[in-house]
């Protein structure tokens, strides 16, 4: 990254190209050059003083390259294998000569996080604010299955990066037809993306819990695993105690089955949509607060 923030500050009305956002966000989190050469220095002078060869400025590594090798390797083994050690050697470089280009691992796992959020597609606005709301949820939710160890940072860390930015001026700009306050568009993407983290943790389990009915069955032929299931059934069936959760057996109904999970999804989304609606100005009920800046 060539620039700092302080040497791209744009003039009233100027549209910044994509390599000037990324350089606005590398000021959000270093601050001005002079502190960026400074802790570069300082690093430089440690390694130096600890009798390390420290390597040339110059080496042909990129910041796209190096977020792009972490989130390969956060994908494959979770976040917790990541390190700036091993970027480093998945890059064949040393590990100084990442930090040329990224502060920290704290820095480096920010730049992942909004990498990501690019890859998110969200569909061309149409005008009708549920059906962009709905395409966007599910393009969230597609990009948490494909990145799943992002669940345990969303939420957990400031949402500075030009893709977080420009999604959340998208979403805004869909909810703009509305209406409705700051505070109150805010509230409304809180509570979707509330629904989408919450439905996707539930599918991760649900996975898990697959993986682990797999293993405990393993070697149990499929007569047998029948066996167990219409014992156990018949035995809550005698206690005379569950009568509608037998229903579920009576009825052949997994609750967690994966070929029912999309549909699952998109009846609760659904469910969400209802209920802001149904708080929208001019409905029945509706009690969205309007026109008043949050």
């Amino acid at each position: 990254m060539a620039q700092e923030a302080s040497e791209v500050a744009p003039e009233a009305g100027e549209q910044l190209g994509e390599d000037d956002l990324w350089t606005l966000f590398a000021g959000f989190r270093r601050g001005t050059r002079d502190s960026r050469e400074q802790r570069i220095h300082d690093r430089v002078q440690v390694m130096q003083d600890r009798g390390h060869k420290v390597p040339r400025r110059g080496r042909s590594l990129s910041l796209r390259e190096i977020v792009a090798t972490a989130i390969t390797v956060a994908d494959a083994e979770g976040p917790e294998a990541i390190s700036m050690r091993r970027i480093a050697r998945e890059l064949n470089a040393g590990a100084m000569s990442l930090y040329w280009h990224v502060a920290s691992k704290d820095e480096l796992l920010d730049f992942m996080l909004d990498a990501v959020e690019g890859e998110i597609e969200f569909p061309p606005p149409t005008g009708d604010w549920r059906a962009d709301m709905r395409g966007m949820a599910l393009a969230q939710r597609r990009t948490l299955h494909r990145h799943q160890w992002l669940m345990q940072f969303i939420g957990a860390r400031p949402p500075l990066g030009p893709n977080s930015l420009l999604h959340l001026e998208h979403a805004l700009g869909v909810l703009d037809q509305l209406g409705l306050d700051t505070r109150t568009a805010l509230d409304v993407l809180s509570t979707m993306m509330t629904y989408v983290l919450g439905a996707v943790l539930r599918e991760f389990r649900e996975r898990s819990l697959d993986r682990d009915d797999q293993e405990m069955l393993t070697g149990i032929d499929t007569a047998d695993q029948q066996a167990i299931l219409t014992a156990n059934v018949a035995r809550v069936r005698a206690s005379g105690r569950f009568p509608h959760l037998l229903r579920l057996f009576d009825e052949n109904i997994d609750p967690d089955a994966a070929a029912t999970r999309d549909a699952r999804f998109e009846f609760g989304l659904d469910c969400v949509l209802d209920g802001i609606a149904a708080r929208l100005p001019g409905a029945p009920g509706g009690t969205a607060r309007t026109g008043t800046p949050g």
